[in-house]
């Protein structure tokens, strides 16, 4: 699968676009997904004529700026329609043992109404999509993943075995982010929301409607993801931002949803990983691999084994200019090229010009100085502690 992305910054307009070249749409019988919300977004000024993800067009901008749903998803609420991610049920007494093959954490480990992110990897320990696992019952779970080899993988270790997998395309995803979202929703359910752990999940009623709501999201803020069926996203989205008018609350495009993204340093395959055959251990993503785990599972015995071997190391920049310097960009001390920008943008919140990097682990250090060479020109860059909002990640992990 070939995804390219282009980080624009046009001088009149300092949204940041994330594009994606299509890929399933070339694939003979494949449908096109649609959002049961696009009559939404397109009152809100979204056109819903950008390039597709996962199939699905979406909403990249709206009438509103970018930076001030931004503003807005740090200070008060944001509400995104995130149902272009990939949804999968699995099931049946065979699921924990399909599932501990397919994936490096232990999924036996994973207690109904909890989440895991976790690394999945090739024959030869290369990452190859964002996944998480959601267990539901003791045989019950859910996969939400991106644009990789999930499906290719689970298929592979299912075959003839007892187990139920389907596709949902029909359940959507609405994810409040910010500071408010408690506030916002907790006095239109029946539950505690204010005790949910993070990456935690529940069945219950929101706005008179049967949904799940997990605490999460891909902003770096306090949020909760409302999985909910099609014939209730509409009435549900136009009551979550109705209940979060009087807090400030607005919808946010996907654009607002890049730069939250790389405020909160939160990695997106395969963008973080453009070296094709990038580890866990080059991206920080040793919390994703379980070293205890008995069970054997897709490119174990690999990934393993490249552990202390990493040639690039997951960083980020602050770059000296007013802008989004590119992703691709080269990274440079004196002659020697020692990384890449994987994705960047100017973060108006923050007033900084922010860049995800792969860099040498010899010269990874906070405080490198590095010069960022670009179309733009070249430029100086700092290595800084990630991320770059809310280092402790304390808007997600702490207490509401």
């Amino acid at each position: 699968m070939s995804i390219v992305r282009t980080l624009r910054a046009p001088e009149n307009h300092l949204e940041h676009k994330m594009r994606f070249v299509r890929f399933a749409e070339n694939h003979e019988g494949v449908m096109q997904r649609n959002s049961i919300l696009n009559e939404r977004h397109r009152q809100l000024g979204s056109l819903l004529d950008g390039d597709t993800w996962n199939n699905m067009p979406l909403p990249w901008s709206y009438s509103t700026n970018a930076h001030d749903e931004v503003v807005a998803t740090r200070t008060t609420a944001g509400l995104y329609d995130v149902t272009a991610l990939n949804l999968i049920n699995v099931s049946g007494k065979n699921a924990v043992a399909i599932l501990d093959e397919l994936v490096a954490i232990d999924v036996s480990r994973i207690q109904p109404g909890c989440s895991r992110l976790a690394a999945e990897v090739d024959d030869d320990g290369a990452l190859v999509d964002d996944i998480m696992v959601i267990r539901d019952g003791p045989d019950a779970f859910r996969l939400s993943h991106g644009g990789g080899k999930t499906k290719e993988h689970l298929d592979r270790v299912a075959k003839g075995r007892e187990i139920k997998i389907q596709a949902d395309l029909d359940t959507h995803i609405l994810s409040l982010q910010g500071p408010k979202s408690l506030d916002i929703l907790a006095p239109h359910t029946g539950e505690d929301l204010a005790a949910l752990p993070y990456f935690h999940h529940i069945s219950t009623i929101l706005f008179d409607v049967s949904v799940i709501i997990a605490r999460g999201g891909y902003s770096g803020e306090l949020g909760y993801e409302i999985y909910c069926a099609s014939k209730d996203a509409v009435f549900l989205w136009d009551h979550i931002l109705e209940a979060g008018r009087p807090f400030g609350a607005i919808a946010a495009s996907w654009n607002a949803l890049e730069l939250t993204r790389i405020e909160g340093a939160l990695l997106f395959f395969p963008f973080e990983m453009p070296e094709g055959d990038t580890t866990p251990w080059e991206v920080n993503m040793s919390w994703a691999v379980d070293l205890n785990k008995k069970a054997h599972y897709i490119g174990k015995e690999a990934v393993l084994k490249l552990r202390g071997r990493e040639r690039i190391k997951q960083a980020g920049l602050i770059c000296d200019v007013p802008y989004a310097v590119e992703a691709g960009s080269k990274l440079f001390i004196g002659s020697q090229e020692v990384g890449v920008v994987t994705s960047s943008s100017y973060s108006r919140y923050l007033m900084q010009s922010l860049a995800l990097v792969h860099l040498l682990p010899t010269h990874s250090t906070i405080g490198t100085r590095v010069v960022v060479k670009g179309s733009k020109g070249d430029c100086t860059a700092t290595v800084v502690k990630t991320p770059f909002y809310d280092p402790l990640r304390q808007r997600t992990h702490g207490k509401p």
